[in-house]
């Protein structure tokens, strides 16, 4: 069979391949060692199976095959990291350009570098979440097993000796009665519920966007999730525009970067603004609500950097400067968080001791007249 069939023949088998989904951190890990395996002046093709012959995960394995049969019948690199799936916008456009200018290498490189930036930035929200969370669920265990095991026997000891319960220990005590009686069925059907409501909130395609605004609304949290994406509009925009790209383009590609749909409409617009010639001071004073989105000094430095012809070293600056205060306003919160959870739990812990407690001394004040 002649090489043209036989690169034909790649092309129909290839184009059945299926896109696949990766966590950050493989990506990450292609994109930079993929980086310095070309740096090495080793060929694309064996590149790609060597870091075949090296990585575990099976839906990667079967990318990068399917990436080798793209190389050999003759796509360019950028067409089968899109086919594949590996590659989020930015680094697909990054390699689009490296292989139009010859700098492959050092986008790949850089690629990597905004890969690393999204997960840390990513991260930061994640762990100021995970902490409440973490502490709330627990709460709520450790509630459970008193009211339902606990509180009813209480109940019953309390009515035998005929003692008086007050308003709080009715209430508690009633609600562990209901559990005791009620539990295997309103237990799961609650834990059904909150999890039918997480998955309408933050992962159903249609209305994630509410659980995202409902998370900017909570205090702390809003603040560090709006210098989280400030961050990642200077980092990524301002690498994007030193790796070559436009301005109109690197924008279309942070929509995608973004999680949050406030973002991401303002980043729409600037694009389509910025298209249609009009300046960044003129399109941020013409955006209702861009003050909340960009603070003052961001966009005065913005304007100011595109005056002077360098606004991707302003963009970079403001990513550095917004990076730190998203540190900070990471460790505030965890150590704001804590003490308010521990009143949390103090509470709850007293209204179950002053349940038990007010009948006891009910039944030794009877026991002593």
């Amino acid at each position: 069979m002649s090489p043209k069939k036989v690169a034909a023949s790649d092309k129909k088998e290839s184009e059945t391949f299926k896109k696949v989904r990766l966590p950050f951190k493989e990506r990450e890990y292609f994109t930079e060692n993929l980086a310095l395996l070309l740096k090495s002046a080793v060929p694309v093709g064996d590149a790609l199976g060597s870091l075949e012959n090296t990585v575990r995960s099976k839906p990667m394995k079967r990318a990068l095959a399917n990436m080798r049969i793209d190389i050999d019948a003759g796509y360019p690199l950028a067409d089968s990291l899109e086919r594949s799936g590996l590659s989020s916008g930015q680094t697909l456009a990054l390699v689009r350009l490296g292989e139009h200018s010859g700098h492959l290498v050092e986008n790949l490189q850089l690629a990597a570098q905004q890969e690393e930036k999204r997960h840390i930035f990513r991260a930061k929200v994640r762990s100021a979440l995970i902490y409440p969370a973490f502490v709330l669920t627990l709460t709520g265990v450790v509630g459970l097993g008193v009211a339902w095991f606990l509180l009813p026997r209480l109940s019953s000891t309390f009515s035998q000796l005929h003692v008086h319960l007050p308003l709080v220990s009715r209430v508690m005590i009633g609600a562990g009665i209901f559990l005791k009686a009620h539990g295997l069925v309103v237990i799961p059907l609650f834990l059904l519920f909150c999890a039918a409501v997480f998955y309408v909130l933050f992962l159903a395609p249609k209305t994630k966007k509410a659980g995202k605004l409902l998370l900017f609304a909570f205090p702390g949290i809003g603040r560090l999730m709006r210098e989280v994406e400030i961050a990642q509009f200077g980092y990524l925009l301002g690498t994007l525009l030193e790796a070559g790209l436009s301005i109109t383009d690197a924008l279309q590609l942070l929509v995608g970067a973004s999680a949050a749909p406030q973002y991401q409409d303002f980043y729409h617009y600037l694009a389509h603004s910025l298209d249609d010639g009009f300046s960044f001071k003129d399109s941020l004073q013409r955006y209702k609500g861009s003050a909340k989105l960009l603070p003052g000094a961001v966009q005065q430095m913005v304007v100011a950097g595109e005056r002077s012809g360098s606004l991707s070293e302003v963009l970079l600056t403001v990513g550095r400067t917004y990076e730190q205060k998203a540190d900070v306003t990471t460790a505030n919160l965890e150590a704001i968080i804590e003490p308010v959870m521990l009143v949390g739990v103090g509470i709850g812990v007293m209204l179950v001791a002053i349940a038990v407690i007010l009948p006891i001394y009910s039944l030794v004040g009877g026991l002593g007249k």
